[in-house]
């Protein structure tokens, strides 16, 4: 066996990379061999003194952009030739290169580095401190560009200023930003409609869906109430998204489609009552009508059925 080869697998050697056959290989040839013996005790000892080096911790932010970047790019990138092979076969260029200890550490230094490079120009193309305040008055000259839903990492707060329609909301991308402006700005419900589908955090699902309850004539917040309704966590935030598709049961199907399924499958008792208050009005359709009859029949709270019944007994008979 060439020494050339066993130089190039040290490193697999090292990392308990190579199939058992190659493994028995190597070691049989460094047995007899003192110079790859000398590059194997090389070896050991960089992997030791990588091992030795404390890790820093990314910061949750950071995470979640890189992922998204990552994303993005491997949305966009046309994964075919050399491309393909260098991302999805590693193994196959990585044996190409003779894996010798400096040069392992030549690559290792030169990537350092150019994370580091990489990182301060992006912040400094952030603008220095990380923070970003606009200001989004409707009607003023200078309006952002709109915001794409993969660059923002999480919403961190949204206040409403009592008395008026001015909205203020705190976003993370890779540092925490915020944004002011009217309700009517398109930026402004962006962010909300991000915050109410998206945040990890309740309270600021709830402060999302309580201000886009201000503007449900806009189909895109009615879809994301609709949204919250069926998939929140929280049926406080369930109950307030009911509050806004209140006024449009009677006037778009979908709406009142999904406000029947809640009377039907929600968890929360709350929620349903809720839900089976406002199809009130409708309970002559034959949609509502029919959901009643399995609802006074089935639901599992007394009261529900009791309601449900009730409102059935009131309606005309069907011919």
């Amino acid at each position: 066996m060439k020494c050339d080869w066993v130089r190039q697998n040290i490193l697999f050697y090292v990392y308990n990379e190579l199939e058992d056959d190659a493994r028995y290989e190597v070691e049989q040839h460094l047995a007899r061999c003192p110079e790859c013996a000398t590059e194997l005790k090389a070896a050991r000892k960089f992997h030791a003194t990588l091992s030795e080096m404390p890790v820093a911790e990314p910061t949750p932010n950071l995470l979640a952009a890189s992922r998204m970047r990552l994303q993005e790019a491997l949305e966009t990138t046309e994964r075919h030739g050399l491309w393909r092979r260098l991302i999805l076969e590693p193994a196959v260029w990585l044996r190409q290169i003779r894996m010798a200890p400096a040069l392992a550490a030549a690559i290792f230094i030169v990537g350092f580095g150019g994370g580091i490079a990489a990182t301060y120009n992006f912040l400094s193309a952030r603008g220095g401190d990380g923070v970003v305040t606009s200001s989004l008055e409707s009607g003023s000259g200078n309006q952002p560009q709109p915001l794409e839903s993969s660059a923002i990492a999480g919403i961190r707060s949204v206040t409403q200023e009592p008395g008026s329609n001015r909205v203020s909301i705190k976003y993370d991308t890779v540092s925490t930003q915020e944004a002011q402006g009217s309700l009517n700005d398109q930026r402004i419900q962006q962010l909300l409609l991000f915050a109410a589908r998206n945040n990890y955090n309740s309270g600021v699902r709830m402060d999302s869906v309580d201000v886009l309850t201000q503007a449900p004539d806009d189909s895109r917040v009615r879809e994301a109430l609709m949204y919250a309704l069926q998939n929140d966590t929280n049926p406080g935030i369930r109950l307030k998204a009911l509050d806004g598709l209140s006024s449009f049961v009677g006037q778009d199907a979908q709406v009142k489609d999904e406000i029947l399924q809640a009377l039907i499958s929600d968890t929360n008792s709350g929620v349903r009552m809720q839900a089976l208050r406002l199809v009130e009005p409708m309970k002559t359709d034959s949609n509502v009508r029919s959901v009643l009859t399995r609802v006074s029949q089935a639901d599992q709270n007394a009261s529900i059925r009791s309601q449900a019944r009730t409102m059935l007994a009131q309606m005309p008979e069907m011919d």
